[in-house]
Formats: C-alpha cells, sequence, structure tokens
C-alpha cells in the first residue's frame, strides 16, 4: 500500500512540475506582419509619413522588401509583388495606438488622408465598447489600418 501511495504521489508531483513547465512557458508574441504591395514606394511613403514608422535595415537588399519598425519587439515587412490593388475587408486590419487621437486626426486632415469610423462616416471616430475611440484608414494597397487611443 504504501508503494501504491508513493507512485500516486510521484505522478502527481510529476504532472504538477509538468503543468508548471508548460504555464512558464512565454506566450507567443508578434515577431512582424507581411503586407505584399503593389507599389512599394507608396506603401512605404504612407506607412512613414502618416503612421510614423521607422525604417529599419532588411537583410534581402532586393529592392522589394523594406521594413519598419511596428513597436519595441515587431516589425512591418513591406513586400512589393501584387499585381494589382485589391480590395480588403475592414475586419482585416492592423491596429495602431497613439497617445493623442485629436492630434493624429489633425495630421490626417493636414495631409488629405482620408479616415473615418467603422461605419464610414468620414472624419468620425468610433468608441469601442471600452470606451476606446477610433479611426479607419486604407493605405495605398486598401489594406485596413485602425488608429485608437488604448491606453493599454
Amino acid at each position: 500500500m504504501k508503494r501504491i501511495l508513493s507512485a500516486s504521489l510521484m505522478v502527481v508531483l510529476l504532472a504538477l512540475g509538468s503543468c508548471q513547465l508548460a504555464t512558464a512557458q512565454p506566450a507567443a508574441s508578434v515577431s512582424h506582419v507581411a503586407l505584399y504591395v503593389f507599389d512599394l514606394q507608396k506603401s512605404v511613403d504612407f506607412y512613414k509619413n502618416v503612421l510614423g514608422l521607422p525604417q529599419i535595415a532588411e537583410p534581402f537588399k532586393d529592392g522589394k522588401h523594406v521594413w519598419l519598425r511596428m513597436g519595441p519587439h515587431s516589425q512591418l515587412h513591406i513586400i512589393q509583388g501584387a499585381t494589382k490593388v485589391e480590395p480588403h475587408d475592414i475586419n482585416a486590419h492592423l491596429a495602431f495606438s497613439v497617445k493623442d487621437l485629436k492630434k493624429f486626426t489633425a495630421r490626417l486632415d493636414k495631409a488629405g488622408v482620408r479616415y473615418g469610423s467603422w461605419t464610414g462616416d468620414e472624419k468620425r471616430t468610433t468608441a469601442r465598447p471600452d470606451g476606446v475611440e477610433q479611426v479607419y484608414l486604407q493605405d495605398p494597397d486598401n489594406y485596413w489600418v485602425e488608429v485608437n487611443d488604448d491606453k493599454f
């Protein structure tokens, strides 16, 4: 009986150790997002000038790839090669946060960049159920981009 209890205890301890190891592993995090585009320079200009993403070194050096920094540990890879500009649904979008959405939309207004609410009302914001305000715009390849004031 003592041996059975000892073996049972060993199994329980091993199982608990496995659970702790599984939960101790870091969750997956975003490395990069890649966009396949028709006009590389137009797309790069949009993400650099409209969203303010800085360009970083890329290893290909073939004139078909540009990498931009999206956050401390994530990148946007823009790749030349699409044969045409395709429509995209707003439900599939990139989302960025800014400190001051009003200042950001004022910059968009000054630059003549169109933006609007989730429902398409021009120059309007949408309030998410959690209170975060957001606007939507499209890049030169019609990819949707959300910009919000989430403080997370």
